[in-house]
């Protein structure tokens, strides 16, 4: 008989089970759809969309790992072992802290657009997304390498930065990590996304909101990093192993909201996801 972790219940651990196997199934779909458009429509194929299309790439492995640890909560226990756990987190947070950047370069790139009136060439967008790749995979790494610790969220069932311990490893990566991978990109969305606005304000064009993307970017984020910073300062582990579990279940519904904010609320790949299900271009869609 399976024992269940310290408070939760059977129908805690089936509902966490159930919420998310819903973030990865809705999230990969979407998401996947993005993805394949991008090779089927060639009208796709610019350096900005690449931007998106690898946007993608990073929330499909947040879907993934969100379905691992569905899987394992349907199970009630984690089945694949410490070495497995280690693969887990780094699959997470590196497909994570991708998004995020991601999300970054893509505000940075409409800024550019709307703003200066450049536009991304392909050699600068596969450089940029190199680089990306390799800037998270450097902090990914770090807890396998002993700078922070990869180790099991409350629920026992999936794996994530072990912050239960609050030392001087993990306040000294923590910090650096979070103003590397959360707190400039933050900036980044949110100065880009209001120069926008100040442009098409003073040039009289079609009204645009700054505040959707950033409100998405901390909905999705500010809970993990607030726990995760709190952490760095007090004993995290007399906090309600439930409300633990939220800012974990909350962060996975990005890969959901970043497929409707970048692709789907994109007008021009839109149309191209419309061209892809239907094989008719249509301007209205």
């Amino acid at each position: 008989m399976v024992t269940l972790p310290e408070g939760f219940s059977d129908f805690d651990v089936f509902s966490i089970g159930c919420t998310l196997f819903l973030e990865g199934l809705v999230g990969f779909s979407l998401n996947a759809l993005t993805f394949v458009s991008f090779f089927k429509i060639r009208q796709l194929r610019t350096p900005s969309n690449f931007l998106v299309f690898s946007l993608a790439m990073a929330d499909i492995g947040i879907c993934i790992n969100a379905t691992v640890a569905a899987f394992s909560s349907f199970l009630g226990y984690w089945p694949y072992g410490s070495e497995g756990c280690q693969t887990h987190g780094f699959q997470g947070f590196l497909t994570a802290l991708a998004s995020i950047n991601f999300i970054a370069a893509i505000a940075w790139d409409r800024y550019h657009q709307y703003c200066t009136r450049t536009k991304l060439q392909w050699s600068d967008v596969i450089t940029l997304v190199v680089f990306i790749w390799c800037f998270t995979g450097f902090w990914s790494a770090m807890p396998l390498l002993g700078w922070g610790e990869y180790a099991y969220e409350p629920l026992r069932t999936c794996c994530t930065l072990d912050y239960s311990k609050g030392d001087r490893n993990y306040v000294s990566y923590m910090l650096s990590m979070a103003i590397c991978n959360l707190f400039i990109q933050t900036v980044t969305v949110m100065s880009s996304y209001q120069s926008i606005e100040r442009k098409f304000k003073k040039t009289s064009q079609y009204k645009f909101n700054p505040d959707t993307p950033v409100k998405t970017l901390l909905f999705c984020w500010a809970p993990y990093a607030v726990l995760s910073l709190y952490a760095a300062f007090e004993d995290a582990t007399l906090v309600s192993p439930r409300l633990r579990m939220v800012p974990p279940l909350l962060a996975k519904t990005s890969p959901t909201f970043n497929a409707y904010l970048y692709a789907f609320g994109n007008e021009h790949y839109r149309r191209g996801i419309w061209q892809f299900l239907t094989g008719h271009k249509n301007e209205n869609h």
